[in-house]
């Protein structure tokens, strides 16, 4: 006999855990979730939460030493042993029974298998078919992809997978790829003791945050030991007695023994079914506003699986979105997961972000300009230590008055990031923003800085009106 439930929803990762908990507990609705691997998902076991393990103490050091009177009370070097266990201990060892709880209190049933669409509305699972009676929700999320590098394959390259949960410190790491995953985990195993390489194919790292972003995180990897080969492209890849050795286009070569391969993510769609309903597989699947397939009404696409914004706090925004719909909220719509999507990358400095870079809002035909200021010129910067480096853009708006981009390069900004989500989430004025007070002496003065600055340029007072 069928299993029926109101909804279905396939990966139990955060955005999966976030739709089928509000179908629950604020819609009353009966719900399953279906997972093939571990509930929690790819981010708290593979990505997110091991890689910040890993990064942490190794920030939490350099702070320290950057602080006359901590610096001296400061000797030796990392315990990579407690690092690895305490990294062990934030995955729990790969075991997801602490997260099953959660389902269990809201009443949610959990179905263990490769989920896969199997006409309207049906879901089998193995030899099973359950069926819901409102809508389905896709949170299948994504995985690494591999570029098709002649070798790569028989190279026995690693993913985010295998470099966040290693058990030991690779004496000679190559990361192809110098985005988020590779830039941080170049910092993490190089203050492990891993002589890193990164190899990027763009002319810079971090290529989509605001030039002066690769360049800064660049200067700190590379104090760290890392050799970076920017604007250089891999041809070929092998394996030998040697090692690993990464061929690039203009003929110089890399050595290493282990191999990294941070390129990007791809769909998990390839296996889902999406043909039974008349939709292509292998994809990004397509969603309009509400996080609803256009063309099937009943089924809903959320987080990385949708390709709108690949991070996992958008995926759960999305979540609570395609939730409400579900519920009969009409007017749920997703405004923020594009262009107004906060990043974060948790390196040393950090680089947190939100909205558009200045080229990309010049691109999309907005008068910009840019306000760039020392993140820690300000009192409360002299606290966090001495060679702390960054730079702050506050990206404006000039027609109508409003940040549309923020980004932060320093110590410990992440924090910072919220502050800014709003002014642009909510398109503050700039003349109703000059009314939020940055309290002394601390970091976040340097809003007033960027607010001064602009009225300098633009000859107003904020105040005024």
């Amino acid at each position: 006999m069928e299993q029926r439930f109101d909804v279905i929803v396939i990966g139990a990762g955060p955005a999966g855990e976030v739709a089928a908990g509000r179908l629950a507990q604020r819609g009353g609705r009966s719900v399953a979730i279906v997972e093939r691997e571990l509930v929690g998902g790819e981010c708290s076991f593979y990505a997110c939460m091991p890689s910040k393990a890993l990064l942490r103490p190794a920030a939490a050091l350099a702070e320290a030493r950057r602080v006359p009177g901590a610096a001296q009370a400061v000797s030796g070097a990392l315990d990579v042993a407690a690092v690895l266990a305490r990294r062990d201990e934030v995955i729990h060892d790969l075991d997801d029974s602490s997260q099953l709880p959660w389902l269990q209190d809201r009443g949610i049933t959990l179905v263990r298998g490769a989920a896969a669409l199997d006409g309207e509305r049906r879901v089998r699972v193995g030899d099973e078919v359950i069926v819901a009676r409102e809508a389905v929700v896709l949170a299948v999320g994504s995985a690494a992809a591999m570029p098709p590098i002649p070798g790569l394959a028989e190279a026995g390259a690693w993913s985010n997978r295998q470099i966040t949960t290693a058990r030991e410190v690779p004496a000679r790491l190559l990361i192809l790829g110098g985005g988020v995953v590779g830039v941080e985990m170049a910092q993490a195993w190089a203050s492990l003791g891993s002589r890193v390489t990164v190899i990027e194919a763009l002319p810079s790292l971090l290529a989509n945050e605001e030039p002066f972003v690769g360049d800064e995180v660049g200067r700190a990897l590379g104090a760290l030991g890392a050799d970076l080969l920017i604007g250089a492209k891999a041809v070929a890849v092998r394996r030998d007695d040697s090692g690993i050795t990464v061929e690039l286009e203009d003929g110089r070569v890399a050595v290493g023994d282990r191999l990294l391969v941070a390129v990007g993510r791809r769909p998990l769609s390839s296996d889902l079914g999406l043909e039974s309903v008349g939709l292509p597989g292998g994809g990004f699947v397509e969603v309009d506003d509400g996080l609803q397939v256009p063309g099937v009404p009943w089924l809903y696409a959320v987080g990385d699986i949708n390709g709108r914004a690949l991070l996992t706090h958008m995926g759960k925004y999305q979540a609570r979105i395609a939730a409400d719909r579900i519920l009969g909220e009409a007017g749920a719509v997703a405004l923020a997961d594009r262009a107004g999507s906060p990043r974060v990358v948790f390196t040393d400095p950090e680089v947190a972000s939100v909205g558009r870079t200045l080229a990309a809002a010049r691109a999309a035909g907005i008068d910009a300009m840019a306000i760039d200021l020392s993140t820690e010129g300000s009192a409360g910067g002299s606290f966090v230590g001495r060679g702390a480096e960054g730079t702050s853009r506050f990206v404006v708006d000039r027609e109508r008055q409003v940040l549309v981009g923020v980004t932060f390069v320093g110590p410990e900004m992440s924090d910072f990031l919220h502050a800014a989500s709003v002014a642009v989430a909510a398109a503050v004025p700039l003349r109703r923003l000059a009314h939020a007070v940055a309290a002394f002496p601390t970091r976040s003065e340097l809003w007033l800085s960027f607010l001064e600055e602009y009225e300098r340029r633009e000859g107003v007072s904020l105040h005024a009106g």
